[in-house]
């Protein structure tokens, strides 16, 4: 389990990598979800993804980084908080990425409070420990299903949630991190897999050169940053069509046993305060969720704001 909140938190940000520890080889950790598992990005059968892009461009005259992805597809911040975490810790990394929280916006029981307590958790202990973060908020994922705005809208609340504590904690535990909910990303569909959430080996590439640029920023990235370019065949209309139709209708099954019956009374909550004229009203009920959420992070929380 991660060490607890006040005794990591006291520690402060990790400092920067000294000439000592850069002697040896740099140690990379990726905690999260799908996206960081590399789904979207097959390679020789397995996927890769950003994050074994990225550890490619951090040693120095063109060494790799020491690199393990502890990140699983489907997994939420419990699971990172009750696996992957103490996986890190025994890894002992100098760079741990940690983004996830999409899968908890996919969930029946999607608390906002106890997601920003797990992830405090989770960043304390890897700070704690002398580790370097990086983070990134990420779009919400009702905009890229391109969903009706009923049912878009509480997703994006949520999404927007995360993020912004996210941000909070980035600020906090000196975190490297990437926005990666800008229109630009979204709208830009050559960097998008088939199923619309994941992306393709042109957008896995372009987050590890987005966070080697910033690594490169701060010293921390000594050697070349991956290539733009897909080296892998881009899929036929007709691999997309078969994977949507196989795999694709899985994944939105699984998700829909869990949240759609949720999903379908918050989205008549939704048409009922429209037709009203009440609509501010939940955007209140969640700013007052985010405050409530924050507030239990430390005495006095950096402010934020819904989609800041």
């Amino acid at each position: 389990m991660p060490q607890p909140r006040a005794v990591a938190r006291a520690a402060g940000p990790a400092p920067a990598p000294t000439a000592a520890s850069c002697a040896r080889v740099l140690r990379f950790a990726s905690l999260g979800d799908s996206l960081t598992e590399g789904v979207g990005d097959r390679v020789d059968g397995s996927w890769r993804g950003w994050a074994a892009l990225l550890a490619q461009g951090l040693g120095a005259g063109g060494g790799h980084a020491e690199f393990r992805n502890f990140a699983v597809s489907g997994a939420l911040s419990r699971d990172v908080h009750e696996t992957q975490t103490p996986a890190a810790l025994a890894y002992s990394p100098d760079l741990a990425s940690v983004i996830v929280g999409v899968n908890d916006t996919l969930r029946h029981g999607f608390d906002i409070h106890d997601l920003a307590v797990r992830l405090d958790e989770v960043c304390a202990a890897l700070s704690g420990s002398g580790t370097r973060l990086l983070t990134a908020c990420l779009p919400d994922p009702g905009a890229m299903l391109a969903l009706p705005a009923p049912l878009a809208r509480p997703l994006a609340r949520r999404q927007r949630a995360v993020n912004a504590v996210v941000h909070v904690l980035s600020e906090r535990y000196g975190a490297v991190h990437l926005h990666l909910a800008d229109a630009s990303w979204v709208e830009d569909r050559s960097l998008w897999s088939a199923d619309r959430l994941h992306p393709g080996e042109r957008g896995h590439r372009a987050i590890a050169r987005r966070f080697h640029e910033l690594l490169t920023a701060r010293g921390l990235a000594l050697g070349v940053a991956p290539g733009s370019e897909p080296e892998q065949p881009a899929p036929s209309r007709t691999a997309k069509a078969v994977w949507l139709a196989t795999a694709g209708t899985g994944w939105v099954a699984r998700r829909c046993t869990d949240l759609l019956p949720q999903l379908l009374a918050l989205a008549g909550a939704e048409v009922r305060h429209w037709a009203g004229g009440t609509s501010s009203r939940l955007d209140h009920l969640a700013e007052n969720a985010l405050r409530s959420a924050l507030a239990s992070l430390s005495p006095a929380p950096p402010l934020a704001r819904m989609g800041e």
